[in-house]
């Protein structure tokens, strides 16, 4: 008599070699086990925010520093309107000139819009630069708001009195910027020219020092100096330095973070101005 197979309740029926239909290390096809709707990702593999939260976000920073802004330039909802006007009133003119005054007039006033925008732009960002003109770490201030590839490091050398010597790395190559009293700082120059000479060989090293006498650069030229400065490195020669550098070390005195009348720190909406 033949032996039958014991049978066990709690093995897996069906073809072997088939694996379940939702199983496995396969992506999810659909919704999450609790019925929500998946996240989705953009390429760096992080959550995709909101455009209508991004653009809040946005509206919210301009609100802020148009606010600032006004409290120290009371004359800038004027000329904001009278550039608008302006601008807005010579592209309808040409319009009724060519027949067309309804046809023009999108275009009017999308470009007396962004005149206005400019024009508070550049009066947001001479507010700033006004506010923070001779204050210790200014310089600083500045130099770290450039866009692009900019490596600044503050404080590198100075004395008890605040003067201060801060590196910048980027293409042209380093460039030393010094702020406080010319007697003092022309001594911390030299002997940081020196110092980072020994480590960077024959890179071009720039010296600047911030002011408005004879011979310095004023600190609302500074930003713009020191990107028409010539391109001599590439971007791989950039890295390869910045490796070298690391052996200076960083910061060796204290700067102060904002640099606003009263001790105040710099709001979200004074960083996205000094950028502009």
């Amino acid at each position: 008599m033949a032996r039958s197979k014991p049978s066990d309740s709690s093995a897996p029926s069906g073809k072997p070699g088939r694996a379940p239909k939702d199983g496995g290390r396969g992506r999810s096809s659909g919704a999450t086990a609790s019925g929500a709707e998946p996240v989705k990702l953009n390429r760096k593999g992080k959550p995709k925010k909101q455009r209508l939260k991004k653009l809040g976000g946005n509206l919210r920073m301009i609100k802020q520093a148009y606010s600032l802004t006004r409290k120290n330039d009371p004359k800038l909802p004027w000329i904001m309107l009278i550039w608008f006007v302006a601008v807005a009133g010579v592209i309808e003119l040409v319009g009724i000139l060519f027949n067309s005054p309804f046809l023009f007039l999108p275009l009017a006033i999308v470009s007396g819009v962004l005149a206005a925008m400019v024009i508070f732009g550049r009066r947001a960002q001479g507010s700033a630069y006004r506010q923070v003109e001779g204050q210790p770490g200014a310089a600083a201030w500045v130099l770290e708001g450039m866009r692009g590839d900019w490596r600044v490091t503050s404080g590198v050398a100075g004395t008890q009195q605040l003067d201060a010597v801060h590196r910048v790395l980027g293409r042209p190559g380093i460039i030393l910027v010094a702020e406080g009293s010319p007697a003092r700082v022309r001594g911390l120059l030299a002997q940081e020219k020196k110092k980072v000479a020994r480590v960077v060989g024959d890179t071009p090293i720039y010296d600047i020092t911030v002011g408005d006498d004879e011979g310095q650069i004023p600190l609302r030229k500074l930003s713009a100096h020191v990107m028409k400065l010539p391109r001599n490195l590439s971007a791989a020669e950039v890295n390869a330095l910045g490796r070298r550098m690391s052996a200076l070390g960083g910061s060796r005195m204290p700067v102060p973070g904002g640099p606003l009348p009263g001790g105040k720190q710099m709001t979200v909406s004074q960083r996205q101005v000094r950028r502009r």
